[in-house]
C-alpha cells in the first residue's frame, strides 16, 4: 500500500482513536490532538505541486480488492485531484483549529462525535478526488453523505438540524444511487470502472446508444451533490450544523464534489450538445436563482447558503461553456471558450478562499452576539474591529470588487459568457446572448446581497437590547483561521501568477486533456488591467445598479419578494416527504396486517405473477415428454402417499394429528430425495423435519391446555386457487426447464461445480463447497441473521418487564 492509500485512510484511522482520545483526555480539547493530521497531510501533498514550472507527473497506485470485477482501490493524482486534495487537508486544518475555539470543551458537547463525523467526512472526500476506480469513488461519495448528515444533525436535539440532515442524506443519497447507475452503464459500454481508462474510450462512448442515460444519470448525481436547482433546497437547511462544519463543507468541499466529478467527467462527455446545454443551463439558472433568494433572507448563515449556490452554479456553468473548447484550435496555449474552463478553476479556489473566511465570521458574530439575524445587528463595525476587516475583505471578494481574487476570477467569468455567446457550435446562435445577460443579471444581485450583509452587519444604530449576548471582539483562537483565508484572498488578489502554473495549468491538462501537444502548457496569465472592454463596463453596470438597488431597499423590503425568506420548491420535497409517507403507512397497513397467511398470500401470489410473466414473456412454455425416464412402479406408491397426506392435512381437526402428518409429509420427500440420489439433500430433509416434528410435540406436551384442542377447519377459496396456482407455477416451470435442456443443449451450471469444486475450492462434497466457497457470502449473512434472531431470543428471555408493561 502506497503513501497515497495512507492519505486517504489517515482520517478513518484518526477517527477509530477519537473515542479513546476523548475519553483518555478530557481535560483537553480533542481538537488538540485531530490538528496535526490535516496539517501533515496537507505538507504532504503540497510537495507535489511543480513549482519550478515544469509539467506536473501524475502518479499511480493500485491496491487489488475484488479483482474478479475490475473492482481495484487505485488512486490516481493530476492537478484537478492535487487542487481538490489540498483544499481539503488545507481548509480542514484551519476549520479544525476553528472548531477548538468555537465548539467549547463541556461535559455536554459530544466532541467525540463532531471529531469522528468530521475526519470520516475527510477521509471520504479525500478518496472521492484520488480515486481512479468508479466503484470506490462511489462507496467514498456515499460516505461524505452519511458523515455529512451526521454533522449536520451533531446538535441532534434541535428539530431543524434532524429536518435539514435528513433533507441532505435523501437527496444526496438519492442522487449517489443515480450515479452508480451511470457508472454501472459506463462499465457496460467500456468493460472497465478506470476512469484513464474510461477517458481513453471516451471515442466509444459518445457511440453507443447507453452515452445520454449515463450522462444523465452521472450529472444527477453530481446537481445533487453540488447543489444545483432544482436539487439546491437541502443547502440552506444544512446551516442547521456547527459554522466549523458549514464553513468546510458547505463552501469549500462536500459541495464541491459534484464540481470535481463534472470537471472529471468532461474529458468523457465534454464537447457534445447535451453536455453544454444541461451543464450551462442548469449552472447558470442555478447562479441566477441562488443570487436572487440570498437578497431575501435575514439569517447571515442563510444569505452565504444562497450565495454558496449561486457560485457553485457560476461555476457549473462555466465548466458546461467551456467544454465547448474541443470544437476549436489551440492558438498559443488558448482558445475562445477555454478561457471559461480557466475561469472556473480560479474561481473555485477564489470562492474556497472568500467563502470559508465568510462563514467562520458569521460563525464569529453569532458566538459573540447570540444572533445571526441582520435584523438585530448592526454598528458593529467598531465594536469588533478586526472581524469587520476580515468581512470586508471577503465581502468584496465575493462581490468582485478590486483589488481581491474575486474581481479577477468574476471578469474572467464575464470573458467566457461573452465568448461562448459567439460560439458557431451546439446551434448557439442567438440563444449565446442569454449566457452574458443571465450572468451580468446574477452579478448585480450578488453585489446587493454583499452590500446587505456588509452595512446591515456592522455600520448603523447597535441595538445591545436585541442581542442575547453583550457583543465584543472574537478571541484570537477564532479568529486565526479567517484571518488566514482573508490574507490569501489578499495575496491571490495580487499576485494571482502565483497559482498559473504550479495549480491551474495541471487542473487544466486534466480536464481538457489532448487539447495541447505532448510537454506543451496551457498559457496561463492572470493580471488586472485588461484595458476599458466589455467585461469592466459590465462590473462598473453591476455596481451602479446594484448600490442603487440597495441605496433604495426601503421600497422593496416590504414587498412579498422580500419577506418571503424559504425556497418555494422545498414546498415539493415537504408535500412529496408527506406523500410518501402517507401512502407507504396505507401499504403498510394492508401488507403488515400481522396474520401469517396474509403474509404468505402475498409472498405466493407475487412469485405466481413474477414467474408466469416471465415464462410468458420469454416464450419458455414447454411440456415434452418424450425424453422422460420410466417411472418404476414403487415410485407411484410413494408418490401416491405423500399426495394423499398432503390432502388430508387441510381436513384434520386435532394439532397433534396436524404435525404427525406434516412430519410424514416432510419423510416421504426425503425419500424422494434418496430415490433420486440426493443423500446430502435426503438428510437434510430428515433432520430437519425430526427435529421440528420433536420440537412441535414438546411444545404441545408442555401446554396441556392445548394438548386436546379441535378446531374446524374453515374452506377459503382464495387458499384454494392459490395453492394451486403455485402448484401449477413450479410444475410447469419444471417441466419447461426438462423440455428446454433438450431442445438447447448447452451446458448446465451443475457441470461448473463438479469441474471445479475440488480445483478451485479442494473440496470433494459439491453441495458443501456451494455453500461455503462459491456462495459463502449468502452463507455467512444468512449466519448473521440467525446470530441476530438469537440474540432477539436471549434479549426477550432476560428481558423483565415492569409492573403494568406489556412485553
Amino acid at each position: 500500500m502506497s503513501t497515497l492509500h495512507f492519505v486517504t485512510l489517515a482520517p478513518f484511522i484518526m477517527a477509530i482513536f477519537v473515542p479513546i482520545i476523548y475519553k483518555k483526555f478530557r481535560h483537553l480539547h480533542t481538537g488538540w490532538f485531530i490538528l496535526p493530521l490535516p496539517l501533515i497531510l496537507f505538507i504532504y501533498l503540497f510537495q507535489y505541486l511543480p513549482l519550478d514550472g515544469s509539467p506536473m507527473e501524475t502518479v499511480s497506485y493500485s491496491v487489488a480488492w475484488v479483482p474478479s470485477l475490475g473492482i481495484n482501490f487505485t488512486v490516481y493524482l493530476d492537478g484537478l485531484s492535487l487542487l481538490f486534495a489540498l483544499l481539503i487537508t488545507g481548509i480542514g486544518t484551519l476549520v479544525v483549529l476553528y472548531s477548538i475555539y468555537y465548539i467549547a470543551n463541556k461535559k455536554e458537547e459530544p466532541l467525540n462525535n463532531f471529531y469522528v463525523y468530521l475526519m470520516m467526512f475527510m477521509g471520504a472526500m479525500l478518496g472521492v478526488v484520488l480515486s481512479d476506480n468508479l466503484i470506490v469513488l462511489y462507496v467514498f461519495w456515499e460516505i461524505t453523505s452519511l458523515a455529512s448528515s451526521l454533522l449536520i444533525a451533531y446538535w441532534f436535539h434541535k428539530e431543524k438540524s434532524r429536518y435539514g440532515a435528513q433533507k441532505s442524506m435523501l437527496i444526496t443519497v438519492t442522487g449517489g444511487f443515480s450515479m452508480l447507475a451511470g457508472f454501472t452503464l459506463m462499465y457496460l459500454m467500456t468493460d472497465t470502472f478506470s476512469i484513464r481508462g474510461i477517458i481513453a474510450m471516451a471515442d466509444v462512448i459518445v457511440t453507443s446508444p447507453l452515452f445520454i442515460p449515463a450522462m444523465l444519470l452521472i450529472l444527477l448525481g453530481a446537481f445533487t451533490k453540488s447543489a444545483q436547482f432544482p436539487f439546491h433546497i437541502w443547502l440552506p437547511d444544512a446551516m442547521e450544523a456547527p459554522t466549523p462544519v458549514s464553513a468546510y463543507l458547505h463552501s469549500a468541499t462536500m459541495v464541491k464534489a459534484g464540481i470535481y466529478l463534472v470537471a472529471r467527467m468532461t474529458p468523457v462527455f465534454g464537447g457534445q450538445a447535451e453536455w453544454f446545454w444541461i451543464i450551462s443551463t442548469f449552472g447558470l439558472f442555478t447562479l441566477l436563482w441562488g443570487s436572487v433568494s440570498a437578497v431575501r433572507q435575514k439569517d447571515l448563515k442563510g444569505i452565504l447558503a444562497f450565495s454558496t449556490i449561486s457560485q457553485l452554479g457560476l461555476i457549473m456553468s462555466l465548466l458546461g461553456l467551456g467544454s465547448a473548447g474541443y470544437h476549436y484550435e489551440i492558438i498559443d496555449g488558448t482558445s475562445l471558450p477555454i478561457v471559461a474552463v480557466l475561469a472556473a478553476v480560479f474561481h473555485l479556489i477564489n470562492h474556497a478562499t472568500f467563502k470559508g473566511s465568510l462563514f467562520m465570521v458569521v460563525g464569529i458574530i453569532d458566538h459573540e452576539t447570540g444572533t445571526r439575524d441582520i435584523r438585530k445587528l448592526g454598528g458593529l463595525m467598531t465594536i469588533m474591529p478586526i472581524t469587520f476587516t476580515v468581512s470586508l475583505i471577503g465581502i468584496a471578494s465575493m462581490a468582485g470588487l478590486p483589488p481581491f481574487n474575486g474581481f479577477l476570477s468574476k471578469e474572467m467569468f464575464f470573458t467566457g459568457t461573452l465568448n461562448s455567446a459567439t460560439l458557431d457550435v451546439f446551434n448557439v446562435g442567438n440563444f449565446g446572448v442569454i449566457f452574458p445577460v443571465v450572468a451580468w443579471i446574477a452579478s448585480v444581485f450578488t453585489f446587493i446581497y454583499c452590500m446587505i450583509m456588509l452595512f446591515k452587519t456592522f455600520t448603523g444604530k447597535h441595538q445591545p437590547e436585541k442581542l442575547d449576548k453583550a457583543a465584543h471582539e472574537a478571541p484570537i483562537g477564532l479568529l486565526i483561521s479567517p484571518i488566514i483565508l482573508a490574507s490569501l484572498v489578499i495575496v491571490f488578489g495580487l499576485f494571482p501568477n502565483l497559482l498559473s502554473y504550479t495549480i491551474i495549468e495541471p487542473v487544466m491538462q486534466s480536464i481538457m486533456p489532448g487539447l495541447t501537444a505532448p510537454g506543451e502548457q496551457f498559457y496561463v496569465n492572470i493580471y488586472h488591467w485588461h484595458g476599458f472592454n466589455t467585461e469592466l463596463f459590465m462590473t462598473m453596470g453591476v455596481v451602479f445598479f446594484g448600490a442603487f438597488i440597495f441605496l433604495n431597499q426601503k421600497k422593496w423590503q416590504d414587498t412579498t419578494f422580500y419577506l418571503r425568506e424559504r425556497d418555494p420548491l422545498n414546498w415539493f420535497y415537504d408535500n412529496g416527504l408527506t406523500g410518501l409517507i402517507n401512502g407507504s403507512t396505507v401499504v403498510n397497513n394492508v401488507q403488515m396486517t400481522g396474520r401469517l397467511r396474509d403474509y404468505f398470500s402475498y409472498m405466493f401470489i407475487f412469485l405466481i405473477a413474477i414467474v408466469s410473466f416471465m415464462l410468458w414473456q420469454s416464450n419458455a412454455l414447454a411440456v415434452d415428454f418424450t425424453n422422460t425416464t420410466e417411472i418404476p412402479s414403487y415410485m407411484y406408491f410413494v408418490s401416491l402417499s405423500l399426495i394423499l397426506s398432503t390432502i388430508v392435512i387441510p381436513f384434520v381437526s386435532k394439532r397433534i394429528s396436524a404435525i404427525v402428518l406434516m412430519g410424514v409429509v416432510g419423510f416421504l420427500v426425503a425419500l424422494l430425495f434418496v430415490v433420486f440420489r440426493a443423500p446430502d439433500l435426503a438428510l437434510t430433509q430428515l433432520l430437519v423435519e425430526t427435529v421440528m416434528v420433536v420440537l412441535f410435540l414438546l411444545v404441545f406436551y408442555h401446554l396441556p391446555e392445548l394438548r386436546k384442542e379441535t378446531f374446524k377447519p374453515v374452506f377459503r377459496l382464495s387458499n384454494l386457487i392459490i395453492s394451486i396456482g403455485v402448484g401449477l407455477v413450479v410444475t410447469l416451470t419444471a417441466l419447461s426447464v426438462h423440455a428446454y435442456s433438450y431442445e438447447n443443449p448447452i451446458s448446465p451450471i451443475s457441470d461448473f461445480f463438479v469441474e471445479n469444486s475440488y480445483a478451485l475450492a479442494g473440496g470433494n462434497n459439491i453441495v458443501n463447497v456451494i455453500l461455503v466457497d462459491f456462495r459463502g457470502l449468502d452463507t455467512l449473512l444468512e449466519v448473521l441473521v440467525l446470530g441476530i434472531v438469537a440474540l432477539g431470543v436471549v434479549v426477550l428471555i432476560k428481558f423483565k418487564a415492569r409492573k403494568g408493561e406489556d412485553v
